[in-house]
């Protein structure tokens, strides 16, 4: 009962989409696919919503934003969250803003391309909407292995 993972995003070719969904699937169980939304935003509009929503005043590489809570290691089913269906049959998880400006200065810091950036970026973003958090050091742990399985998916290691 693997979900099948739709990433809509205008700003990834639908090949990127297409590799970063098949990396995604069986991240999380369900009976419908699971539909996460990705923008991209510049330093100024992430700041703002930075600002606006969590109350930090500077500029971010992503911001999720979780449709549902409490949801992590649950089997997300077709009848559990009828207040998430986005009317194509498809659970609506969330919105994950990424800043691509934010994502080039990163990838130049960790020596490695913005490919595997923006896709690191993403999928961080889709385990928050998970409910996938690095508060504790537990939790960073299970969170940075998960990221990494999904990276090596896509053949995206860190070099």
């Amino acid at each position: 009962m693997k979900s099948e993972f739709v990433i809509d995003c205008e700003e990834l070719s639908e090949d990127d989409r297409a590799r970063l969904q098949s990396a995604l699937k069986g991240v999380a169980e369900g009976d419908v696919p699971l539909l996460f939304e990705v923008v991209f935003l510049s330093p100024d509009e992430i700041k703002t919503v930075n600002a606006r929503e969590r109350g930090v005043d500077c500029v971010t590489d992503v911001l999720s934003f979780p449709a549902m809570d409490g949801i992590k290691g649950q089997a997300l089913l077709a009848d559990g969250h009828p207040d998430c269906w986005d009317g194509e049959g498809r659970l609506y998880v969330g919105d994950i803003a990424v800043c691509r400006r934010r994502a080039e200065e990163q990838a130049k810091e960790y020596g490695h391309s913005l490919e595997r950036e923006i896709n690191y970026l993403i999928v961080h973003g889709v385990l928050h909407c998970l409910g996938y958090d690095h508060m504790t050091e537990p939790e960073k742990a299970e969170m940075r292995a998960r990221e990494e399985e999904i990276m090596a998916r896509m053949n995206l290691i860190r070099e």
